[in-house]
């Protein structure tokens, strides 16, 4: 997931995206993101892109590094992705609809994580550089 100083200079790449093999797709329903898809109906790989300061960075890194520590949660929502693939192989908003609700739920086990870790770690580096 880059992070950027201007999303929009980010528009300036899709071409260069598009050579290797990556469909522009915007702010596919994220403002202030940038997304990018390869693979077409069979997705292999997606980016994000954010701008410096966008919530959408500690909400996405918040969401991986919860899904690291926490094994059962995410074979529970891989578990789910797959399901929903199946079912709903080209029918892309049924299938971010039916993921939705595990998703929100994660994500806010996951912010609140991350914000408390985050919180402990500027701590102690308070008390190292006092």
């Amino acid at each position: 997931m880059p992070v950027v100083r201007d999303i929009n200079r980010i528009d300036e790449f899709n071409t260069a995206m598009f050579t290797i093999g990556y469909e522009s797709k915007g702010e596919n329903g994220i403002f202030g993101r940038r997304y990018f898809q390869k693979g077409e109906d069979n997705r292999t790989h997606h980016v994000h892109i954010y701008e410096l300061e966008n919530p959408g960075v500690e909400r996405h890194l918040a969401f991986r590094d919860y899904l690291r520590v926490h094994p059962d949660g995410a074979k529970k929502y891989g578990d789910l992705k797959e399901e929903l693939s199946q079912r709903f192989p080209y029918e892309i908003e049924s299938y971010i609809s039916g993921k939705d609700q595990l998703a929100l739920e994660i994500e806010r086990k996951a912010v609140a994580r991350y914000r408390s870790l985050s919180a402990y770690i500027n701590s102690l580096m308070g008390a190292i550089f006092q």
